[in-house]
């Protein structure tokens, strides 16, 4: 006799919302916030666009709650809608001239607490410039992909889900998954190597 399929706890939770549970919703939201925040805010570069967005995700996985059902995971399923939502916005961009974009992406307050959690150990002073220097430009490095490269490598940073949910958030194969993945690691590793080698990270 055939077991049941399981439902994942997440789309049990969306399933508990279905029934009226904010409860449900809340922890839904507190789980996912900071990886869909992330996941847009490195497409973006726009702090204020991508918690704009990241509301968005959330409010749209509310109002559509009493039409969900779990047929697949419902990480696959949140970080659609914010992929989704998030190439809407880079479309709506395109169609503008770009006039601040640069300036955008090097004030005080830039992402580098995003890409990597701070480290609060003792650190020197001069190590710790170089470290954050080194993540800024890892970050530089990823904006820099194409957009799908860009895309499979943000998923899988921040969004701890398989290839094949990955597969399933962008539409494409698993092979397709894998050689985007691939291709933005090499691409990222060889600027890394040659940054560390020579202290240059554009002639990589």
């Amino acid at each position: 006799m055939n077991e049941p399929e399981k439902v994942d706890a997440d789309a049990d939770r969306m399933m508990r919302v279905q029934q009226g549970d904010l409860q449900a919703f809340e922890g839904l939201v507190d789980q996912y916030k900071r990886p869909i925040f992330n996941l847009v805010y490195r497409m973006l570069r726009d702090r204020d666009e991508a918690e704009d967005i990241t509301q968005k995700v959330f409010i749209q996985v509310y109002r559509a709650s009493d039409r969900y059902r779990p047929t697949a995971k419902f990480s696959t399923w949140i970080f659609t809608i914010a992929r989704n939502l998030t190439l809407n916005e880079i479309r709506r961009r395109s169609r503008k001239p770009w006039t601040d974009s640069l300036d955008e992406t090097t004030d005080g307050e830039g992402p580098a607490q995003h890409l990597d959690p701070p480290d609060h150990r003792a650190r020197p002073a001069n190590q710790e410039l170089a470290h954050q220097e080194f993540l800024q430009c890892l970050e530089e490095a990823i904006d820099q992909l194409p957009e799908n490269q860009r895309i499979a490598v943000l998923l899988c940073r921040e969004g701890d889900i398989s290839y094949e949910e990955m597969a399933k958030v962008m539409g494409c194969s698993l092979s397709a998954v894998k050689s985007l993945i691939f291709r933005g690691r090499e691409t990222i590793k060889k600027r890394a190597q040659n940054y560390l080698l020579t202290g240059d990270w554009e002639d990589a």
